[in-house]
């Protein structure tokens, strides 16, 4: 019974201390304020390398505005190579941004709304985990916002593109 009670109680002892505090998770939530910043500049700068590097590895997804581009990072990086080659990717600032951490301090989930010259205000929402101390992408989903006294008219412009793909 001993043992139980000593299993139980070491238990307890290991899970409690390794839920992150409130400092914790301020401090995890400055550091994936800080990567995401850096990693949307990272494509401003056009800096192939340092882009890339954020994800957590090659099966990571990126999804894109069109309803064909969700792509794995091997694919990311073909596509966007070009991109990158031409010394500017693309210039996605962040306005405003929420972030959460979960509950073991491993996995935080942000939305954040962008100002893009090219396709104008635009929301990214994503998930990172904690990998030896570094915050890495397994998730990013670039969308525009449509506003809703508008959605039936672009509900209909998209019909109208589907049927022309069809046709085709």
């Amino acid at each position: 019974m001993k043992r139980v009670f000593l299993g139980v109680f070491i238990g307890l002892f290991v899970g409690c201390s390794l839920a992150p505090t409130p400092e914790m998770i301020e401090q995890h939530i400055k550091n994936v304020n800080t990567t995401m910043d850096d990693w949307h500049q990272a494509a401003s700068d056009a800096d192939y390398q340092r882009y890339f590097n954020y994800f957590e590895n090659d099966s990571s997804i990126f999804m894109g505005t069109d309803d064909t581009e969700r792509w794995n990072v091997a694919d990311f990086k073909t596509f966007s190579k070009p991109y990158f080659d031409r010394g500017r990717a693309w210039n996605f600032t962040p306005k405003d941004r929420h972030v959460y951490i979960s509950e073991n301090g491993y996995t935080a989930w942000f939305d954040e709304k962008l100002d893009t010259p090219n396709l104008g205000p635009s929301r990214g929402t994503g998930t990172l985990v904690l990998k030896d101390n570094e915050w890495k992408l397994a998730h990013y989903n670039l969308t525009v916002p449509i506003p809703n006294p508008i959605m039936d008219d672009v509900k209909a412009l998209i019909k109208q593109e589907l049927n022309k793909e069809e046709s085709n």
